[in-house]
């Protein structure tokens, strides 16, 4: 779907990891590397959220409530976004699969390193029986 709005240049491997906020069931994922001519706030509005809808996403007042699919914009033009996420080896280990030498925003380490230190701290596992493309 995101290929109808852009160029998908590379996709991580999958993770999986425990869910963040909530006892819903474990969380898979990974991050994208993709280029369009869309800006955070109107990428997410105008192709995440209907792309979250048409998988079957249903917003609740809970935001860390169990659901089919998130979509996050990470990075915009080498600029961190969402800051409060890259604490989580949800974000780290999966983005670091993509640019490992980029600088985490606030451990100021390679995130190659910073998906290593979370590693150590977090149950994360590498599905390698699941497949993006």
């Amino acid at each position: 779907m995101l290929r109808s709005h852009g160029r998908v240049e590379a996709v991580s491997d999958v993770w999986q990891s425990h869910a963040v906020g909530s006892n819903g069931p474990d969380f898979l994922n990974a991050c994208t590397l993709f280029l369009s001519r869309w800006q955070p706030d109107e990428l997410k509005e105008q192709v995440l959220r209907p792309i979250e809808s048409k998988l079957g996403r249903v917003r609740t007042a809970e935001k860390n409530a169990p659901r089919t699919v998130d979509l996050d914009v990470l990075l915009c033009d080498g600029v961190p976004l969402n800051i409060e996420l890259w604490a989580y080896a949800f974000v780290i280990v999966p983005l670091a699969d993509l640019i490992p030498e980029f600088i985490h925003p606030v451990s100021g380490v390679a995130l190659v390193s910073a998906a290593e230190q979370v590693q150590g701290r977090t149950w994360i596992v590498r599905r390698e029986d699941v497949l993006i493309s």
